[in-house]
């Protein structure tokens, strides 16, 4: 592992990702019409590799313990249009265009419920 000045990651231009101990990083998608949260996932350095070589959301699931890409069973991928970086480059903002419903329970959007005291209400589809 190499040592980057923090001043190159955060003010420079080149793109230095910065992986967690599990060679992770997170990644949250967002509709790029509505700017509605998608979901939330995370990338390893091949899953990122991978999208950004196909223009499709490729996530590493932890549950899974491999690569997978968004929709490959069930066709709704998530095409990217931009890949935005945070300030210390440890966290990615995908703007996609979703052909179908974010969520594995066919939800628009996996946040789809919110907190009201102990209980989960749905917000929306």
């Amino acid at each position: 592992m190499t040592n980057t000045d923090p001043t190159d990651r955060e003010q420079g231009s080149a793109f230095l990702p910065r992986f967690d101990a599990n060679g992770l990083v997170t990644a949250v998608a967002v509709d790029a019409d509505s700017g509605t949260m998608l979901m939330l996932a995370h990338m390893d350095a091949e899953a990122l590799a991978k999208t950004r070589e196909t223009g499709l959301a490729h996530f590493h699931s932890r549950s899974r313990g491999r690569l997978w890409m968004k929709g490959e069973s069930s066709g709704h991928v998530l095409r990217v249009e931009e890949i935005r970086v945070d300030c210390d480059q440890d966290a990615l903002l995908l703007i996609v265009r979703p052909a179908g419903p974010a969520c594995h329970t066919g939800a628009t959007s996996c946040f789809y419920r919110r907190l009201d005291g102990d209980w989960l209400v749905r917000v929306s589809d």
